[in-house]
C-alpha cells in the first residue's frame, strides 16, 4: 500500500529503538522527567487537585494499581491515576514548555507511570523502554506541531496540549504497550477524536484538566486499539473536504516521519526545553526578568525601592488576550497576567509559590502598582516564544526614565537551567509532600534511568 503521513507516524512508533535515543536526547528528556515529577508533586498539594482526586475516587477505582501524586496511601485505576497526575502537573502552570508551544512532559508522563504499574510482571518495561516510550511521546507531538505556522505562535483557539498532548500520550502508551504499526495507526486516530480543548478555559480551574485529560484519553486510545478497536488510517493526512487531524489548525501541511534507520534525530536533539522557574505562564518569565532588571536600576537611581516615585509603569508585550489581564481576581487570572507577574517582581523582588495566595494577590500596595500600568504592543514583539521580548519602563515623578528588557530569560531554551538550579527547583517542590530521602532516591532513580531493571520502580 502507499505509504501514508498517518502510516508513516505508525511505523515510526513501532519501529523506533532505545539505541535511537543520542546522549544528548537521554539527558534532556531526563531532565524534563525530574522537573515533571517535581511539580506534579507540588502540584498534589492544589485546590484543583483535590478535585480532581475526589472525582476520580468516587469515580470507580475497580483496578486501584497506580500511584497518585503526593498520596502514597491512595492508588487509582490507572487511566484514573494519569488524569488525576496529569491535573496536578499543571495545577500551577509550572510544567516545562516547548516550541512550538505546548506542555509536552504532563501529557505523556502521568501516562507511561500508570501504565507501567498496571502491566503484569512479566512485561514490566525497563527504565530504557520507559525513556524510548516517552521521547516517542514527545516527538510525536513536536512532529505535528511542525505542520502549522499557526502552532508557532502563543494560541489562540486550542490549548496546544490537549490537542497534540492527546496524540503523544496515545503514541507513548502504544510503544510502551508494544502495539502492531496499525495498532499504532488506530491509537492516533482514536486520541484525535478525543483531544482538544479551547483557549477561553485558561487562567481558570478548568486548564489543568487539558493536561489531565490529555495524558488519560491518549492513554485510553492506546488500550482501546490494544483491544481491537479501529479508526481512520488516514486521520493524520490532509484530506479535502474531509478533516482530520488538520481540523484543529487552519493552516496544515503533514510530512512523513521516517522510519528510523541507524539513527534517528530527534526534535529534543535540536530544540531544548524551557523549564519554568516560577509557577506561572511562560510569557510572564520574560516581564518578570525585565522588571527584576529595571527594579535593581531603580535601587541604585533611588537607594530602595519607592513606589511613590514611580509615576507609571510602561509594559511592551505581545498581543495575546488571555495573558493581559490588568487586574486578576484569582490565583490562576494572577498565573496568566502579564500586570500582575510584572508588578509582583517590582515590589518583592522575586515571583515564587507564595505570590500567588489571596493574601498576595489582594494586597493594597500591589493593586497601587497595577493601577500605574501603561500596556503597548510594538509591531517587533511578536506573540511567539521563540521571539518575543519583555520591556519594564518606569516612569519617575522626577521626568527620569528607567528601562528593563529581556528577550531570552533564564530558564528559556537558549539559556537552559543548570544542572544545579535544576534540581533546586525539584528538591523544592518535592520537599512539600516527601522526606529528604525519597527526594534523593528519585533524583537518583531519573539519573540512572536506562539501567533500571523494573521502569514502574519509578
Amino acid at each position: 500500500p502507499e505509504e501514508t503521513v498517518t502510516s508513516s507516524f505508525a511505523s515510526f512508533i513501532h519501529a523506533v529503538r532505545p539505541e535511537h535515543l543520542s546522549k544528548t536526547v537521554r539527558h534532556r528528556s531526563k531532565r524534563m522527567i525530574l522537573d515533571s515529577i517535581g511539580v506534579g508533586l507540588v502540584g498534589s498539594t492544589t485546590h484543583v487537585f483535590d478535585i480532581a482526586l475526589q472525582y476520580c475516587r468516587e469515580l470507580y477505582s475497580s483496578v486501584a494499581v497506580s500511584s497518585v501524586y503526593g498520596k502514597p496511601g491512595i492508588k487509582l485505576s490507572p487511566t484514573l491515576a494519569a488524569f488525576t497526575n496529569g491535573v496536578a502537573t499543571h495545577s500551577m502552570d509550572f510544567d516545562d514548555t516547548w516550541h512550538p508551544a505546548t506542555h509536552p512532559s504532563g501529557a505523556v508522563l502521568p501516562a507511561l507511570l500508570a501504565a507501567s504499574q498496571m502491566l503484569p510482571p512479566s512485561t514490566k518495561p525497563n527504565g530504557m523502554d520507559f525513556l524510548l516510550a516517552f521521547n516517542v511521546g514527545l516527538e510525536v507531538q513536536g512532529r505535528l506541531m511542525h505542520f502549522s505556522s499557526e502552532a508557532h505562535n502563543i494560541p489562540k483557539r486550542f490549548h496546544p496540549p490537549s490537542v497534540v498532548g492527546t496524540m503523544g500520550s496515545a503514541a507513548a502508551t502504544a510503544k510502551l504497550l508494544s502495539l502492531s504499526t496499525a495498532q499504532c495507526a488506530h491509537a492516533l486516530g482514536i486520541a484525535a477524536s478525543l483531544a482538544g480543548a479551547p483557549m477561553a478555559n485558561a487562567a481558570t480551574q478548568a486548564k489543568p484538566l487539558h493536561i489531565g485529560n490529555a495524558t488519560r484519553l491518549g492513554f485510553e486510545a492506546a488500550l482501546l486499539a490494544a483491544r481491537g478497536m479501529e479508526a481512520n488510517p488516514l486521520i493524520l493526512d490532509d484530506i479535502p473536504g474531509c478533516s482530520g487531524f488538520s481540523a484543529f489548525y487552519s493552516v496544515y501541511q503533514p510530512k512523513p516521519l521516517s522510519t528510523p534507520s541507524d539513527h534517528h534525530e530527534f526534535l529534543l536533539e535540536k530544540q531544548d526545553i524551557a523549564f519554568k522557574r516560577f509557577p506561572a505562564h511562560l510569557g510572564m518569565h520574560w516581564v518578570v526578568d525585565a522588571a527584576l532588571s529595571v527594579r535593581n536600576l531603580f535601587i541604585n537611581y533611588a537607594g530602595s525601592f519607592s513606589p511613590s516615585l514611580i509615576r507609571t509603569i510602561v509594559l511592551k508585550i505581545p498581543v495575546s488576550k488571555y495573558i493581559n489581564r490588568p487586574f486578576p481576581s484569582s490565583e490562576h487570572q494572577a498565573r496568566h497576567s502579564f500586570q500582575f507577574n510584572a508588578c509582583t517582581a517590582l515590589l518583592d523582588g522575586e515571583v515564587g509559590l507564595s505570590s500567588f495566595t489571596e493574601s498576595s494577590i489582594h494586597r493594597q500596595e500591589l493593586r497601587e502598582l497595577l493601577d500605574k500600568v501603561v500596556v503597548e504592543h510594538p509591531e517587533d514583539n511578536v506573540a511567539n516564544f521563540d521571539k518575543m521580548y519583555g520591556e519594564v519602563a518606569l516612569l519617575l515623578h522626577s521626568g527620569d526614565v528607567l528601562t528593563g528588557k529581556c528577550d531570552t530569560f533564564y530558564g528559556h531554551w537558549r539559556k537552559p537551567l543548570s544542572k544545579e538550579s535544576l534540581l533546586k527547583k525539584f528538591r523544592s517542590n518535592a520537599s512539600h509532600v516527601l522526606p529528604e530521602e525519597k527526594i534523593e532516591t528519585i533524583i537518583s532513580t531519573v539519573d540512572n534511568l536506562e539501567n533500571l531493571s523494573d521502569g514502574s520502580q519509578l
